[in-house]
């Protein structure tokens, strides 16, 4: 019996082949620009926290500062001075609602949500139907009954006004509902077999196994409630009580200050931005491992 003669490449495969790895190439490419396009704004805007006021009002497209300068960080953190940008009021009023709201938003969330989803009790399925209805409506539209609200209650222009109304939020209760309803009812039996009670179940048993939805409306709510805006408009009116996004919008719009101050604006900006970016980045490990550990459970 002969041998199989062996079959030779035709010609110009040895080019089709070459090509072959082409699209990959050409993919990797267009996303890098792509990227680039999109952290072009941000790079501006880092490098116009370095400019001179007369430098960003020439060459707003440069990236390169010339001379460099710290002036925009030295007024923002030097308390106002000349320029009257209470940066630090803002910086410290937006650090302690935020801290406060994503506390409560975490505990009285994932306590509404246990009850919903595990609890029996009468009116359950008319409050469940309410809660998805109050995800529905756009927030603008509470603006003037939260502002009626808060001004009946005397507490119009205060820490309380800014913090009580942002403690319970109804996509957190909507989340954990879910994930509650997606652990086995096996183990909260298994529980009271051993003598828990509801409470203790809840926080000794079901609340460690929520960890992945308890990170996720941890960073849901530290943005939600860092980056509100519409809310602090209609319960706040002193500058002592000013956050960050407030402060912001009235620095940017001429409230403070005089000229264009772009360096400036840009700077506080900048800073504004950071600890939103530093939670995102720091949770994100917690959530590939969490979906990870989900996915070898299953």
């Amino acid at each position: 019996m002969s041998a199989p003669t062996p079959v030779r490449d035709r010609p110009g495969g040895r080019a089709r082949r070459s090509w072959s790895g082409r699209p990959g190439l050409l993919g990797t490419l267009l996303l890098s620009v792509l990227a680039l396009v999109f952290l072009l704004p941000f790079l501006l805007q880092l490098a116009t926290t370095f400019k001179t006021d007369p430098q960003a009002a020439s060459s707003p497209l440069s990236l390169i500062p010339h001379p460099f300068t710290l002036a925009g960080y030295r007024q923002l953190f030097g308390g106002g001075g000349s320029d009257g940008v209470p940066f630090m009021t803002w910086l410290g009023n937006s650090v302690l609602v935020t801290v406060v709201v994503t506390i409560g938003r975490v505990f009285l969330d994932s306590l509404a949500g246990y009850a919903l989803s595990r609890l029996r009790f009468p009116g359950r399925g008319l409050l469940t139907v309410a809660l998805i209805s109050v995800m529905a409506v756009p927030g603008v539209v509470l603006m003037i009954p939260k502002f009626l609200v808060v001004q009946y209650l005397g507490i119009y222009d205060s820490y309380t006004a800014m913090i009580v109304p942002l403690l319970v939020d109804a996509v957190g209760v909507f989340i954990m509902k879910q994930f509650f309803e997606s652990v086995p009812r096996e183990i909260e039996e298994a529980a009271r077999v051993d003598g828990a009670g509801v409470w203790r179940t809840y926080w000794s048993v079901i609340l460690p196994m929520a960890r992945p939805a308890l990170i996720t409306l941890t960073v849901l709510s530290f943005q939600g409630s860092w980056n509100e805006f519409t809310h602090f408009v209609v319960t706040t009116q002193s500058a002592d009580h000013a956050t960050l996004t407030t402060g912001l919008v009235q620095f940017v719009s001429g409230g403070l200050g005089s000229g264009t101050q772009y360096p400036l604006k840009l700077t506080a900006a900048l800073l504004a931005t950071i600890p939103v970016a530093v939670v995102f980045f720091v949770f994100q490990r917690h959530f590939v491992r969490g979906g990870s550990a989900g996915a070898v459970k299953e």
